[in-house]
Order: C-alpha cells, then structure tokens, then sequence
C-alpha cells in the first residue's frame, strides 16, 4: 500500500495523473475538492500545483534530456520501455476489443502548465486484459508524441486509466487538421489560458465523443511521457486519425505557448502489436 502511494504522488506531481486511484478515495478527494471551486477560486492551490510542476519543462536546462537528472525520482527517464515511440514494424496479433463504458463525468479543466488536463469522475472505465481501468483524466500534446509509420500529428489525446493496483493503460487518439472536433469543442468550451488556471466544466463532457467509431488499436509497452516517467504503462493507440479544426488546434497551443511533445525514444527490444 505505501508503494503505491508513492507512485499515486509521483503521477500527481508530474501533471501526468491529476487524481489517486480508486482505492485512494481519501487523496482522490481532495485532489477534487481543491479543484472544484469556479474560476475566481482558481488562486493558491492551482498555482502551488503549477510551481510544484515546474521543476521540468519542455525545453532548455530542466528539458527531457535532464529530466532523469532533475532528481532521484525520476531516474526512469533515462529507462530502456520509454514513451513515446515511432510505432512501425507491426507484429499480428489477436488483440481482443477494449470494452470503454464511459459515463458524462467530466468535472474540471486544468491548465496545470504542462498540458491541458480535463479529470474524470467516477464510473467510467475500460476492460482489459479480464481488468478493470478506471478513466482518471485525459489531456493532450501538440504536436503529437507517438508517430505512426513516421509520421507526426497536430494534436494527439491521452486518455489515462488505472487499475486498482496502481497499473497504467493510456488511450491514445491521433487529430489531424480538418473539420472541428465536437469532443474537442465541449471539452474546451472554456479553455483555460494560463498556467494555474482551472474551471469547473461548463458542459456535460463525455470522453467517448473523442474515440473514433472504429476502435482498432495498436499496443505496446511503454512509459508515461512526463517525469517520473513510470514504465509498464499499457500504451493503446487507436489506428483512426481523426480531424481537429485549425481554430481549435491553435486554441490548445496559444495556452501553453511552447510545444509540449517529449521526444521520440528509443523502441529497443520492444514489439508494437496490432
């Protein structure tokens, strides 16, 4: 139990994972509460999650390519199963369909300086591998992390899942640029701009209506993205590119005023089945 714990922490801080596991219902809470006040409250507690945050970025001295030497938590950085990847050379497999059973349970929209990150309440997961992933948050990398067959993306979604043992699976989900996302649009009704900044969400907001209809999928094995950069993540990436329009791919970039794409990693001795 302290272990993971531990690694709930980590995934906080990291602004990777916003909320605790289901069996954290007491940090999942108040990771809730300190967020759900409307935007005049938006002040000290969404701020000191910022500044706690900044310790890496996306560039310069505290860059990925430090990021393993910011400090001894994050020595997975520097792993041989990293995220992201170039995903070519596919292998067959029998890959069995992801279950989603997601409910409108969007609650809060944080711009927590690394992304923007849309938390999910409960009773929304998917069902693999016979286990049980509950959906804790989404948010988004532009441009895209993962390539496919080399090519890079606009946009691209993960969608962040956990089990009630702590273990990962991320969805992800490709935009290119073309006709506007209704997902995109509700989720971003009221985008928040700057650093620190978190709103309750205007609307209904349900994770499905980001998933393409055909749900075909890459997997392989990887890490989260950011630091601590946990590995054993199970990485889902939907093989449907769907479109994002112009206006709200530029939305998304205008509030964090820098690329926040890690690059490419090594694949090493790893598989990408399909």
């Amino acid at each position: 139990m302290k272990n993971l714990i531990v690694l709930a922490c980590a995934l906080l801080i990291s602004g990777e994972v916003y909320c605790a596991t289901e069996s954290h219902s007491k940090d999942r809470n108040s990771v809730e509460r300190s967020g759900s006040s409307n935007s005049s409250s938006a002040g000290s507690s969404s701020r000191s999650q910022a500044r706690s945050a900044s310790k890496w970025t996306y560039s310069g001295s505290t860059g990925p390519e430090r990021w393993a030497k910011i400090g001894s938590a994050n020595g997975a950085c520097a792993g041989k199963n990293q995220s992201p990847i170039n995903l070519t050379g596919f292998v067959k497999s029998n890959l069995k369909p992801i279950k989603f059973d997601y409910q409108d349970s969007g609650q809060q929209i944080v711009n927590n300086g690394h992304t923007v990150q849309v938390t999910y309440g409960k009773r929304s997961h998917i069902s693999l591998d016979n286990q049980t992933f509950n959906l804790l948050q989404f948010h988004f990398h532009s441009p895209s992390e993962n390539h496919i067959n080399g090519q890079s993306f606009p946009l691209e979604a993960h969608l962040v899942h956990a089990d009630s043992k702590g273990n990962l699976a991320v969805v992800s989900v490709m935009f290119s640029k073309g006709a506007a996302n209704k997902g995109l649009s509700q989720a971003w009704e009221k985008m928040p701009e700057q650093a620190g900044e978190h709103y309750a969400m205007p609307q209904t907001v349900n994770a499905i209506d980001l998933l393409p209809k055909n749900r075909n999928y890459y997997r392989f094995n990887g890490s989260l993205t950011t630091p601590p950069c946990s590995e054993g993540v199970r990485w889902l990436v939907m093989k449907t590119v769907l479109t994002a329009s112009e206006e709200q791919i530029d939305a998304f970039t205008h509030s964090l005023h820098e690329p926040n794409n890690r690059p490419l990693q090594p694949l090493n001795a790893r598989v990408i089945l399909e």
